[in-house]
């Protein structure tokens, strides 16, 4: 089976959860960018948690089915198109993302998982290297997609209960723990409304609004920085790193965002905004076993909403 690349939109690329295991060679974790989004997206049509899936970014792309298929999206909310629920497909039929409503990613999951091979253990696309995914490269108009058989499919009609879903919003409130610079800072991180430059992207979302100014002079020896990591570079205008980020850096690290709250920063367009809260490890493990007991409550419930296929 495969679907048709109408039009691609801004940037469709595949994506998993990421691939593990090679930081030390410098090949960045990667996967979506929103993994709570893109794992209820599989789970809606039946897919394993982890199966590659289409991140669509600001604008959405114009797909046409050769065969019927199930498909949920989530994440950033579309014109259109249902989100948090899975919808079905007709052979020959086309899924048009309207205006975004809402949001920065969205993430749509196939039943069956899209048919892509892995490389260095994970499907997702890498960009900057150009391997992974649909040939190392963005959707392009006209492209051909391959997608793998479908083992069931949903039956009949629920939908999720929204309360499980993380707290979008254009001006979230995220938590992060201290960095190796903290103290070299002061609170100034979590007293000012920090706003989303247009210079983000799957590497780092750049943000204007008050600078930092550390109080130490002292030269700096890169470290491991990691998605979420805040880093305030000579400017003063903190840089939080996403997905594809590098895995060594020579910025001051005044904090880290908290797993939990990544998808708040994922689904932040340029305009947007973002306002700081300090946590500490303790609270962000909490949060984490708490997401991780939602995902296993949903997961249980849509056990038997499934038919084979």
């Amino acid at each position: 089976m495969e679907v048709r690349v109408i039009r691609a939109g801004m940037m469709t690329t595949v994506q998993d959860l990421g691939r593990r295991g090679h930081l030390a060679e410098g090949v960045p974790l990667g996967g979506a960018a929103d993994p709570f989004a893109l794992r209820v997206a599989n789970l809606l049509v039946g897919n394993p948690e982890d199966a590659p899936a289409l991140e669509i970014t600001l604008i959405g792309p114009d797909l046409e089915f050769a065969e019927a298929a199930w498909v949920a999206v989530c994440g950033a909310r579309f014109d259109g198109i249902p989100a948090w629920r899975p919808l079905r497909v007709e052979a020959g039929g086309r899924l048009k993302f309207g205006m975004r409503v809402e949001g920065c990613r969205a993430y749509l999951s196939i039943s069956g998982g899209i048919d892509v091979e892995p490389v260095l253990g994970g499907r997702g696309t890498f960009l900057a290297a150009g391997l992974g995914g649909f040939h190392g490269r963005a959707l392009g108009d006209g492209d051909m997609v391959r997608l793998l058989p479908s083992a069931r499919h949903p039956t009949g009609h629920w939908s999720i209960d929204e309360r499980v879903l993380p707290r979008y919003s254009p001006e979230p409130a995220v938590r992060v723990v201290p960095g190796a610079h903290a103290l070299e800072y002061g609170t100034a991180l979590y007293s000012g409304r920090f706003g989303v430059t247009p210079n983000c992207d799957r590497m780092g979302i750049r943000l204007g609004g008050p600078q930092l100014e550390r109080s130490g002079r002292g030269d700096l020896v890169s470290a491991a920085v990691a998605p979420g990591t805040v880093q305030v570079p000579p400017d003063g205008h903190p840089i939080v790193l996403m997905a594809d980020a590098q895995t060594l850096g020579g910025y001051p690290r005044v904090a880290h965002a908290v797993g939990v709250d990544m998808p708040l920063l994922a689904q932040l367009a340029p305009g947007d905004a973002v306002r700081f809260v300090a946590s500490s490890v303790a609270e962000a493990h909490a949060l984490a076993h708490a997401q991780e007991h939602r995902l296993a409550i949903l997961r249980n419930g849509l056990a038997g909403k499934f038919n084979p296929s």
